[in-house]
C-alpha cells in the first residue's frame, strides 16, 4: 500500500533467526524497541539493503525486494544514521551536508540546505573541520547530510547511544523539530524507552527476533499482555494541548476532553504536546478524596488487573478519554485485597505527577 512501510523478513543470519512481518505508517517516527539482541538492526540493514534475507520490503508503492528482485542500497532512496556520527575528516561541515545533497536528482531536491541546517542548528558550524565539533554537533550534522539525499524514508540506528546525558538532552529538541516539520519518515532503532516516549507515533516491539507487538505508541505500550507494563519504569503516553497557562506555572492541558494539570514554563495556548503519566506515579481512591496535594483527581474505571509479582499488580484504567489507550496504576497486592479492586469497578486516578515527554 502506498501509504505503508511493509518488512516481511524470516531467515538466518548466523546463528540468529529472524521472522518479522510487519507493516507501519508512511510518516512520523516508528521505534523499534526491545533488548539487545532481538533483531532491531537487523532489520534496519535489511531495509537499507546491507543484509540479503528472504522476504519481502515495500516502502510506499516501491518494492525493494521481493522473491523476484532486490534493489541494492545505492538505487534505495534512504539516509542512514548510524550510533556513531559517520564524518569525512578531510572535508569541512558544508562539504559534508553538500556531499549529501549531490547524490539526489535536481528534481528529488525537495529538503533545502538552508531549511535543514536552520532546523538543526548547525549553521554557525558549517565552516569547520568535524575535528572541532562535540558529540551533539557531529550527530546533528550526520542527520543534515542524510536528509539532504532527499531519501524518502531515513533510518537510524541508536543515533543517541554514543552521547552523554548532556550531549542527549542538547540534541532531542532538533529530533523532535524534524518530527514537527519534516514529511519524511523514520524508522529509529532504540533501546532506551525514554527515547520511544519522547519521539515516537508508533512503536514495534521486539524479541528475540520475533515481533511481539505494534501499532500507535500508547496502545503498544497500555496493551493488556504487553511486556513492557511489567518495567517498574512504566508509563502510558498520551497526547494533549494546552488550553491555558496560569501565572503560577501551571499548564491546564485538554486530553479529548479530560483536564490535567501539569507544572510547566512558557506554555502557550493551542499548543501540541505529550504527556507521560507513570504508573507509580497513579494511587486509586474507591472515594474521592476530600483534601489531597495531588493537583489531578480523576474519575476512572477499572478495565483489567494483571498480577506483576507476589507483591505488586498492574491495574489498567479507563480515565473517560476517547483513546484506545488506557493508563495505568502500580499497586501493592496488599493495598488490592484491602480495598477489595475488581475488574468494572468506578473508582478515582490520584495522579502524583504528570510530566511532559515532548511538545510539538
Amino acid at each position: 500500500m502506498a501509504d505503508r512501510i511493509e518488512i516481511a523478513l524470516k531467515g538466518d543470519l548466523g546463528a540468529f533467526h529472524l521472522d518479522v512481518d510487519l507493516a507501519v505508517p508512511m510518516h512520523g517516527i516508528t521505534a523499534l524497541f526491545g533488548p539487545s539482541g532481538c533483531g532491531k538492526t537487523s532489520i534496519l540493514r535489511s531495509v537499507a539493503g546491507l543484509n540479503r534475507m528472504p522476504g519481502r520490503i515495500a516502502v510506499g508503492s516501491e518494492i525493494w525486494q521481493d522473491d523476484r528482485h532486490f534493489v541494492p542500497t545505492h538505487k534505495r532512496s534512504l539516509g542512514y544514521v548510524f550510533q556513531e556520527a559517520s564524518l569525512f575528516a578531510h572535508l569541512s561541515v558544508r562539504q559534508n551536508l553538500t556531499y549529501g545533497e549531490r547524490r539526489a536528482r535536481a528534481d528529488e531536491k525537495h529538503v533545502r540546505f538552508d531549511d535543514i541546517v536552520n532546523l538543526l542548528g548547525i549553521a554557525h558550524l558549517v565552516d569547520r573541520s568535524p575535528a572541532n565539533l562535540s558529540g551533539g554537533e557531529r550527530q546533528r550534522v550526520s542527520i543534515g547530510r542524510a536528509l539532504l539525499s532527499q531519501p524518502r524514508l531515513l533510518l537510524m540506528d541508536e543515533p543517541l547511544s554514543a552521547l552523554d546525558r548532556m550531549a542527549k538532552d542538547e540534541i532531542l529538541p532538533y529530533f523532535e523539530a524534524l518530527h514537527a516539520n519534516l514529511r519524511i519518515p523514520i524508522l529509529f532503532v532504540t533501546h532506551d524507552i525514554g527515547e520511544v516516549e519522547r519521539l515516537a507515533d508508533h512503536l514495534v516491539l521486539l524479541r528475540e527476533g520475533r515481533l511481539v507487538g505494534s501499532g500507535p505508541l500508547n496502545e503498544v505500550l497500555s496493551a493488556p499482555h504487553s511486556p513492557l507494563s511489567a518495567r517498574r519504569d512504566f508509563a502510558a503516553v498520551l497526547p494533549a494541548r494546552v488550553k491555558r497557562h496560569d501565572p503560577d506555572s501551571i499548564a491546564v492541558l485538554d486530553i479529548v476532553g479530560r483536564e490535567l494539570l501539569v507544572v510547566a514554563k512558557d506554555m502557550k495556548a493551542g499548543e501540541t504536546v505529550r504527556v507521560r503519566i507513570a504508573a507509580s506515579d497513579v494511587s486509586i481512591a474507591k472515594s474521592r478524596p476530600d483534601a489531597t496535594s495531588m493537583l489531578n483527581v480523576l474519575p476512572a474505571r477499572i478495565i483489567g488487573i494483571d498480577a506483576l509479582d507476589d507483591a505488586e499488580a498492574s491495574i489498567r484504567l479507563d480515565i473517560g478519554v476517547d483513546l484506545e489507550a488506557p493508563i495505568r496504576a502500580r499497586i501493592t497486592r496488599r493495598s488490592l485485597e484491602a480495598l477489595s479492586l475488581s475488574e468494572g469497578q468506578d473508582v478515582f486516578a490520584q495522579i502524583k505527577s504528570v510530566s511532559l515527554a515532548a511538545s510539538r
